[in-house]
């Protein structure tokens, strides 16, 4: 969707109703709420002297979640969101970098179009300074430069996120209000995932809650990709004559879909299709309407809500 001045030049422009609810433990949906709140409450704040807060750095592993959770909170402003793609704005020319990065905030500073900035792999425009001994060196601290003082100058929402929270700037670092380190899921968010990207599949609480064991230091990405490949698997193995037994549905899926290896390996993909999760599974998988009273409650159903955010 092209907007005023077409700051979709810079990146891929995420509308409000596109949003997906962020399946967080509950400290982290405590955080976004408070946040939220003091958003919606900024004339109170304002009568006590301080003013909301506009800024955020969220740091965390590959596949956490990051541009997801950015797109939910735009969402609960009302707002679309610009997600940044560093490569249109970083140039191997000598001083183009700032001006796009100039072009970039003047024109998310258009206070009657308004759009939260995200900028993704923030770590590649703000790298932190360091003393010139050569031109690139000069060119770095000055686009640098120049970040810092348009961050200090927007009034709108910024949320940035970074693999690597060690390399930013210190003096970027300062300018973030809010900092948040997006954890790998836990147990129980990990069965609410696979029931979401499993969908409309679903497993018995006894099966989801031995997958889920088997999934620990999975990213919410990687099991996202796990179930979309097994719903793939059940569509297309039949159409090409495969053998659509587990163990051989479950190791074809496998063998496609591989771990980042910053994350870590999660024990299925040690055992494959011998693991006892995957013994674990009913097969073939039903439909989650077909399923038993005694399954696991979907995404959004009674009992999920402690995980999954409500932002209101």
């Amino acid at each position: 969707m092209a907007r005023a001045g077409d700051i979709s030049q810079f990146g891929d422009v995420f509308e409000p109703d596109e949003a997906q609810e962020p399946i967080l433990a509950r400290g982290m949906r405590d955080a976004l709420q408070e946040w939220l709140e003091e958003i919606w409450a900024e004339a109170d704040l304002a009568a006590v002297g301080i003013s909301a807060r506009r800024r955020a750095l969220f740091d965390g592993k590959p596949g956490v979640g990051k541009t997801t959770l950015a797109h939910h909170l735009a969402a609960r402003l009302g707002l679309p969101m610009l997600a940044v793609r560093p490569e249109r704005v970083i140039s191997k020319y000598v001083g183009e970098t700032g001006e796009r990065l100039g072009r970039l905030f003047d024109l998310a500073s258009n206070a009657d179009d308004p759009i939260v900035l995200f900028i993704d792999e923030f770590d590649a425009l703000s790298r932190q300074r360091r003393r010139s001994e050569q031109a690139s060196d000069d060119s770095r601290n000055e686009e640098v430069n120049t970040l810092l003082q348009r961050i200090e100058q927007h009034e709108g929402f910024i949320i940035a996120a970074t693999n690597y929270g060690a390399h930013i700037d210190q003096a970027i670092w300062r300018r973030f209000d809010i900092h948040l380190t997006l954890e790998l899921p836990g147990q129980r968010e990990r069965e609410l995932i696979v029931a979401r990207y499993l969908a409309p599949f679903g497993l018995p609480a006894d099966a989801l809650r031995a997958l889920g064991e088997s999934l620990e230091t999975a990213s919410p990405a990687l099991i996202r990709k796990l179930c979309e490949g097994l719903k793939r698997q059940f569509v297309l193995g039949p159409k090409l004559g495969y053998d659509m037994t587990r163990d051989a549905t479950i190791a074809r899926t496998l063998a496609t879909i591989h771990p980042h290896p910053d994350v870590g390996k999660p024990r299925l993909w040690s055992h494959g299709e011998n693991d006892s999760a995957v013994r674990a599974l009913p097969w073939p998988i039903r439909r989650a309407d077909e399923i038993a009273a005694n399954a696991a409650p979907a995404d959004g159903a009674p009992g999920a809500p402690d995980n999954v955010v409500r932002l209101r």
